[in-house]
């Protein structure tokens, strides 16, 4: 960034200290209006979250509206295997939109086997729910019998190591008492220390489809009763991230084979609008959440604390 005499001078007069602040407010005010919010030091994606010599508990993925078969959805898969040759890991959450236009299961190997084909040889296990576009078929009953997304019905729990994840099925045709009692005896029963929920829908969005207001009735007080650390979702086609709400991080990876603009709320930590999917790396006391776009840099960072109940 070039400086302007004005600055200049004004750096010259500064300690060490006052020159990296100042220097980081100029570097945010370089990028205001940009589509990508600004990143002070972005990493390449085979950098380390941590120290060298601590091991993550378990290393995931995230992705969204993925299944178009188009040029984008294989960029965003690239980048996800060459990511995995760096930094090895065998979970990806799918969280809908999985196959477009209309959900039709015998699109499969053009919109997921063969995009993914590299990750599924090397054992990557993919965690599917299901999204709008999903259900126009069959009410997406093929999907979920379909081995690859290894959905163990329209809402599921799994665990890993010390995380346990739940998937629900978000659309508005659910079965939404059932599904409601069934997660809260979940969560309740669960004495895992990370708790990990993913649907489709956004709840809190600075996208296209905006906040959800029946979500945050429903999903959020459950969140906080119980210690949910993250939701993950798609359905608006950007990457968001927010502060922690209420003891949750809402975490919006839906930019898996295309993009919408997206802005920025009071509860923004990090918003883009750029193909892109989510890694974590899980300790034992911190989650390191990383977006990585197709060109395999991480243009956000951030943490999420592990916290008590």
């Amino acid at each position: 960034m070039p400086l302007k005499r004005r600055q200049f001078l004004l750096f010259g007069s500064l300690s060490a200290f006052g020159l990296s602040f100042l220097w980081k407010i100029l570097q945010r005010q370089e990028a205001n209006g940009a589509d990508i919010n600004p990143v002070l030091t972005p990493a390449l994606a085979s950098e380390p979250a941590t120290t060298a010599s601590e091991k993550p508990l378990l290393r995931f993925v995230s992705v969204a509206d993925t299944g178009t078969g188009t040029r984008s959805q294989y960029a965003v898969a690239e980048a996800m295997t060459r990511y995995h040759s760096q930094n090895p890991y065998d979970l990806a959450i799918l969280a809908g939109d999985n196959i477009y236009n209309n959900g039709e299961i015998e699109k499969i190997s053009a919109v997921f086997e063969q995009p993914y084909q590299s990750l599924l040889k090397q054992g990557v296990k993919f965690q599917a729910c299901l999204g709008n576009h999903d259900i126009v078929t069959a009410n997406g009953d093929p999907q979920v019998s379909y081995p690859g997304f290894n959905m163990q019905g329209r809402y599921y729990t799994f665990r890993r190591d010390r995380v346990q994840f739940f998937a629900l099925d978000t659309n508005g045709n659910a079965d939404w008492e059932a599904q409601l009692a069934w997660l809260e005896k979940e969560l309740s029963l669960s004495d895992a220390a990370w708790k990990v929920v993913f649907g489709h829908h956004q709840i809190y969005s600075s996208g296209a489809y905006g906040v959800n207001q029946p979500f945050i009735k429903t999903l959020t007080p459950l969140f906080q009763k119980y210690g949910v650390q993250l939701y993950i979702n798609g359905h608006d086609h950007n990457y968001e991230r927010t502060r922690s709400i209420n003891g949750t991080t809402y975490l919006i990876s839906g930019a898996g084979a295309g993009t919408r603009p997206v802005g920025r709320s009071e509860w923004t930590e990090y918003s883009a609008s750029t193909l892109s999917f989510a890694a974590f790396d899980v300790y034992a006391d911190r989650m390191v959440v990383s977006g990585i776009g197709t060109d395999g840099r991480v243009f956000d960072r951030g943490m999420i604390g592990l916290r008590s109940v």
